[in-house]
């Protein structure tokens, strides 16, 4: 076996011939200012230690590239790439390099949500079909009778608040699970095409509207096409597109330059490629697109609040630190410490309990939060935030520790190696005051 661990191996400024792009955390902050890892109580060796978990997955072939941050303190400490953007084209990973972040869009599309709450458009109880008629007639699906669903009628309706903590009832289709008997609502999901990329989100509505509910309204915690629903919100009470929307009221502001649902030609040449993992241990990673002729070249028709973004390690570090200064960066603020506050601290109702994404986390406003730090795995402290993307990109928040770490591959599925739990042991055995 590679001994792929050893720091000696690796010396202090790791290389990897041509696989490798490391860029020293000193004055590179990139729009966030640096420091020396030790200037902000963290051990410069010890954060080498990501360096060589990055190339130990990329020598074994497990990955095609990654790229890790870890910011403390409001300041760069740590940046390190290796690997590909394009494996088949050896085309290395770079600091700018643009990834597919996927439900990383999540937190965006919850923040610009929120934006509209605090000017009054809206309230977190608010019945969703005062803003979507639509989804007024919704019944609950509750089994099957005689080859067709049984229904019942909610217990109440779903509000918004029961969107952004995916309580909706609504489900994912092929992510999602269902009653276990034909039809189930799953099924229907992918019957339909909820998420259309050929479609709109008027389409997508339309066809929820068709659906029956999973379960009923604040029953459970199930992963959905919610956010999906929060962004078409945006759009009928902005009355702008969601690309606009966003763009406006927090890429433009926070300096976010590379974030967006597509990819412009010029950039092109900075979008990573993606691959898929092999079913065996021994298989080999496969690339499941060309970024040389990818999709993402057009503005998309379907703007999935969900999943549809593209972004930077860099630009997604600034979004985050937006986040843990309590809405504000370099003087802009884009909501109030308050607002930050209520979106990131659990709002599973007890009935629930803390049954969220994972032992020891509930939810919050579409993010994961840590209700039990021991229970969620340790290495992380209680009231810390994350969410993550189907590709293998990460990030979390962690007030306590005035900390923020991202990582990002393009890797699917995202479980498939253990990357987060390994990173996150990484970044926090580097921390010394």
């Amino acid at each position: 076996m590679k001994a792929r661990w050893t720091m000696k191996r690796w010396g202090t400024c790791v290389t990897m011939l041509a696989l490798s792009t490391v860029i020293a955390s000193v004055g590179k902050g990139q729009g966030l200012p640096a420091a020396a890892p030790e200037e902000v109580g963290m051990s410069r060796h010890r954060l080498e230690r990501i360096a060589s978990f990055i190339q130990g997955h990329v020598e074994e072939g497990r990955l095609a590239g990654a790229a890790a941050m870890v910011i403390r303190r409001g300041r760069v400490a740590y940046f390190h790439a290796s690997g590909y953007a394009d494996k088949e084209t050896r085309r290395p990973l770079e600091r700018d390099s643009i990834f597919r972040i996927y439900s990383m869009t999540k937190p965006v599309t919850g923040v610009a949500l929120m934006t509209l709450q605090e000017e009054g458009a809206l309230r977190l109880d608010d019945p969703v079909s005062r803003h979507i008629p639509e989804f007024k007639s919704l019944h609950v699906a509750a089994g099957v009778e005689g080859g067709a669903f049984k229904l019942e009628v909610p217990l109440r309706e779903m509000t918004i608040r029961d969107l952004m903590t995916h309580t909706s009832g609504l489900t994912y289709g092929h992510f999602g699970e269902s009653p276990g008997e034909a039809p189930d609502v799953d099924a229907l999901y992918d019957r339909l095409k909820v998420l259309d990329p050929a479609g709109t989100l008027d389409d997508m509505i339309d066809k929820l509207s068709r659906i029956p509910l999973l379960h009923q309204p604040g029953s459970r915690w199930h992963y959905s096409v919610s956010v999906d629903v929060q962004g078409y919100l945006i759009e009928k009470l902005s009355g702008q597109r969601l690309d606009a929307f966003f763009e406006e009221r927090i890429f433009g502001p926070l300096k976010m330059v590379d974030t967006g649902f597509h990819v412009p030609a010029s950039k092109l040449d900075r979008l990573t490629a993606s691959y898929i993992a092999p079913q065996q241990e021994e298989g080999s990673i496969r690339r499941i697109d060309d970024p040389s002729h990818s999709e993402l070249a057009q503005r998309p028709r379907f703007l999935s609040g969900g999943a549809g973004l593209v972004s930077t390690v860099s630009d997604y570090a600034r979004f985050c630190q937006m986040l843990l200064n309590g809405g504000e960066l370099e003087g802009v603020r884009i909501l109030k410490p308050e607002t930050v506050a209520l979106m990131t601290r659990n709002h599973l109702p007890a009935s629930i309990g803390e049954s969220g994404p994972e032992s020891g986390v509930g939810f919050g406003l579409d993010f994961a939060v840590v209700t039990d730090a021991s229970a969620a795995g340790g290495h992380i402290s209680k009231g810390a935030y994350y969410w993550e993307g189907l590709a293998s990109t990460l990030f979390w928040i962690d007030p306590e520790e005035r900390l923020i770490a991202l990582f990002m591959a393009q890797l699917i599925p995202n479980d498939r190696y253990p990357l987060r739990s390994q990173f996150r042991r990484l970044t926090y055995q580097a921390i010394e005051r």
